[in-house]
């Protein structure tokens, strides 16, 4: 199951499909189970390096603690690279 959360702005029109296929790419990165829950959400950032927006990637299985991941990007932005980085520690068996 992913849940896609975005707040308002310039990439607020194109972040729901852009939340659930990343949702979907971050899924099969992990090799994810339907148990699994992949929530996508996108927030601002104080950070200059962001863009004024980052991508946060929650991951929660079940029986454990929720783990996180970040990229500096606005969702919109976030390419297949960023997220297999973002995720690369997070992917069973590693």
């Amino acid at each position: 199951m992913a849940r896609l959360f975005f707040r308002s702005g310039r990439s607020a029109e194109a972040a729901p499909d852009a939340a659930r296929e990343l949702a979907a790419k971050a899924r099969r990165v992990l090799g994810a189970d339907d148990d699994t829950t992949i929530s996508i959400s996108e927030i601002a950032c104080g950070d200059p390096a962001c863009g004024g927006a980052e991508t946060v990637i929650l991951i929660m299985r079940p029986g454990r603690r929720t783990e996180a991941a970040k990229i500096l990007r606005p969702l919109a932005e976030v390419v297949e690279d960023d997220l297999a980085e973002a995720l690369a520690g997070f992917v069973e068996g590693k």
